[in-house]
């Protein structure tokens, strides 16, 4: 049976559930799901009753069937296997195997399928419908946008203080998502899919609609808003084709070229590919590298720094949650798996990575088996070292399949889901202060509050702005919102401002920081010393001036020697956790070794056991064969006496003949011998 697993297959509403529960034949009655078993192969059927029987009743509380029926046994299996799986996730990963099972189901169960009634209200309808744009008096058209309904559901004004003139802009609003008119042939709606910007252009590559992987190529024009198909060429010998896939990453590379990073395909490689489609000749190549690249996944993260790609977690072709680091020199096209420091996140997918200062990875949130995450993880890149520093502001709730973007030191998180809804906020984390806040929040079933979207970053009119792309709530998404961030860079006043985070690359700044300013204000002041001496013979100002700066100097290294205790306290607590790490598993490692000499031991008995059972209906059959015989014996016994008596009974006949007897050719004493 197919590892269960939590997939970002988007929010499953009860009624998507129900709509597919009735779709394959599941109605609550004592025969539900028997047509299942027409429709699906055998693994398939005992895993949709299962997440059936979980998501409308709840774990598995019944006995185990007694009675030898492999059937019973088998449901009986499959549900109690769930545990206390939350119904929510049951609903999602049903509807998630139907849509693997069966693609397109949806489009053909239009009468099972109740769609939410749409609020009319203008200031909580959830569809971006743009208004109609304005000439600028050239003859040209430029597109108007509309804000998306915020928080409080009111529309921002054109006559806020926050709006900037702009012309022909197509974005006037900071920090609120927009929807631009876009013209052209829109792309079929998606999540999963990858996304990357080169040349004030959106490429949108891949990605899943209604359980099908895509492989378009779609480009958006991020100045004139208009959407094209991007034609590939036929594969050539120094080509190849790419096929169809969903969860993997697009990355820019050397200004004209697209890299497509892993991903979920129909047939799994054994390990991950990195495919290459060059802007110039419109053709997909295979990247070919050296090493041993990591195994084949999807939901993973793959973050650009330097010249280097870091690969980090994932689900593999089996569905099992990674949480390896892989490191690709796209100088030398040489793999590398990197053994870290520290506590490694735990195994997940669908996170958020980015890099900043081209020195530290950060992981946020992502989702397990059934668990959503909002844990923050940074890892050194200098010294492959793991750290999970102390978060601060408005954190954000636990969110999987979420998209992020950075701009200069902040990092925009948009969508996600948490098993039960869309997440509506829009965060930003100051990656310097390690601070969190709310820029904005979006009301509705919206394409901003769903899973599997993306988001870019790009230039409008010499300014950064954030597009989003696509999305699953229940229904995909093909929506292009926009959203212009008033954030500005703060990394040196945070620097000084903001108390040092308790996490090991904080105090390895603040430590470097304080070094830096030690050194120049040993030579500042001795400067300053002999300037004054120079231009003024007071011997009292020049030993106030000494002594100002021996109190600096000793306040500055007495914070330093803090900052390194403090830093060793630190290590030493690392390496006690590792030590606590490596006993526990070692003790798993034990356990588990007894587990299996258990396990071998009663499948030994249970051997036993079978083979006991057959002999013993042997012998029974025997003894049976047995009494049979026994009593035909009784009965040749009585034949062989009643012949016995009657033979005797003519020979003392015979012996009584006399001389009749001589006459007939008999004399008694040859007769006797014959007998």
């Amino acid at each position: 049976m197919a590892a269960i697993a939590r997939v970002s297959s988007g929010l499953a509403y009860p009624d998507r559930f129900y709509a597919a529960a009735a779709y394959v034949g599941f109605d609550g009655s004592a025969d539900s799901g028997k047509a299942v078993t027409s429709k699906f192969s055998n693994d398939a059927a005992l895993l949709l009753y299962a997440l059936y029987q979980q998501a409308t009743i709840g774990p598995c509380k019944i006995p185990k069937p007694r009675a030898w029926s492999p059937v019973e046994q088998s449901k009986w299996t499959s549900w109690n296997g769930l545990g206390n799986m939350a119904s929510a996730e049951a609903m999602r990963l049903f509807v998630k195997i139907l849509e693997e099972e069966d693609p397109g189901w949806y489009s053909r169960a239009s009468n099972f399928v109740k769609e939410p009634v749409e609020d009319v209200e203008m200031n909580h309808n959830p569809k971006f419908e743009p208004v109609v744009g304005n000439g600028n008096g050239n003859g040209n058209t430029f597109p108007e946008t509309k804000t998306v309904p915020a928080e409080n559901g009111n529309m921002s004004e054109t006559q806020d203080k926050d709006v900037v003139s702009e012309g022909s802009s197509a974005v006037s609003v900071y920090d609120q998502w927009v929807a631009p008119l876009v013209s052209g042939p829109r792309p079929k709606p998606r999540y999963e899919h990858g996304a990357a910007v080169i040349d004030d252009k959106m490429y949108i590559f891949g990605g899943n609609h209604n359980g099908r992987y895509l492989s378009d190529l779609q480009a958006l024009d991020l100045k004139s808003w208009t959407w094209s198909r991007v034609e590939v060429k036929e594969a050539s010998e120094a080509s190849s084709p790419i096929g169809p896939c969903a969860g993997h990453s697009l990355i820019p590379w050397e200004g004209n070229k697209l890299l497509s990073v892993g991903g979920h395909t129909k047939n799994p490689s054994e390990t991950l590919q990195v495919k290459v489609f060059d802007l110039q000749s419109h053709t997909w190549s295979t990247l070919k590298t050296y090493g041993k690249p990591p195994v084949s996944r999807g939901g993973h993260s793959v973050t650009l720094a330097g010249t280097t790609l870091v690969i980090f977690g994932g689900q593999d072709a089996n569905r099992s949650l990674l949480n390896d680091l892989h490191i690709l020199d796209l100088e030398t096209m040489t793999w590398d798996e990197i053994d870290t420091l520290g506590v490694s996140p735990s195994p997940r997918s669908d996170h958020a990575a980015a890099v900043h200062a081209e020195r530290y990875l950060l992981i946020f949130g992502g989702g397990s088996h059934a668990t959503c995450f909002n844990d923050l993880h940074v890892l050194d890149l200098q010294t492959m070292e793991w750290s999970r520093p102390t978060q601060q502001g408005e954190i954000p709730s636990p969110r999987a399949g979420h998209a992020g973007a950075t701009v200069g030191e902040n990092w925009f998180i948009v969508g996600g889901g948490n098993n039960k809804s869309g997440v509506s906020e829009t965060v930003v984390l100051n990656m310097s202060a390690l601070v969190w806040s709310v820029v904005t929040t979006v009301q509705g079933r919206v394409p901003l509050a769903s899973e599997g979207s993306s988001l870019t970053l790009s230039s409008c009119n010499g300014e950064d702005v954030l597009v989003s792309f696509g999305g699953y709530n229940g229904r995909y998404s093909n929506e292009v919102n926009v959203l212009k961030p008033s954030h500005k860079s703060t990394l040196q006043s945070k620097m000084v401002e903001t108390p040092v985070p308790d996490s090991v690359s904080a105090v390895h700044n603040a430590t470097n920081a304080t070094r830096d300013m030690e050194s120049e204000l040993e030579t500042g002041q001795e400067g300053k010393i002999r300037e004054i001496v120079m231009d003024n013979d007071s011997q009292p100002l020049v030993k106030k001036v000494e002594e100002t700066s021996e109190h600096l100097l000793s306040a500055l290294k007495a914070e330093k020697e803090e900052l390194e205790s403090s830093l060793n306290k630190e290590k030493l607590q690392m390496l006690e956790l590792k030590q606590e790490l490596a006993d526990a598993e070692t003790r798993n490692t034990d356990l588990y070794k007894e587990l299996q000499s258990v396990r071998g031991q009663l499948a030994a008995e249970q051997s036993r056991c079978f083979k006991l059972e057959v002999d013993v209906a042997e012998l029974r059959q025997k003894l049976h064969t047995m009494e049979t015989l026994q009593k035909e014996l009784e009965l040749l016994q009585r034949q062989k006496a009643a012949s016995e008596q009657a033979a005797l009974s003519a020979k003392q006949r015979q012996s009584s003949g006399g001389v009749w007897g001589w006459l007939a050719g008999t004399p008694p004493d040859q007769k006797s011998d014959d007998d």
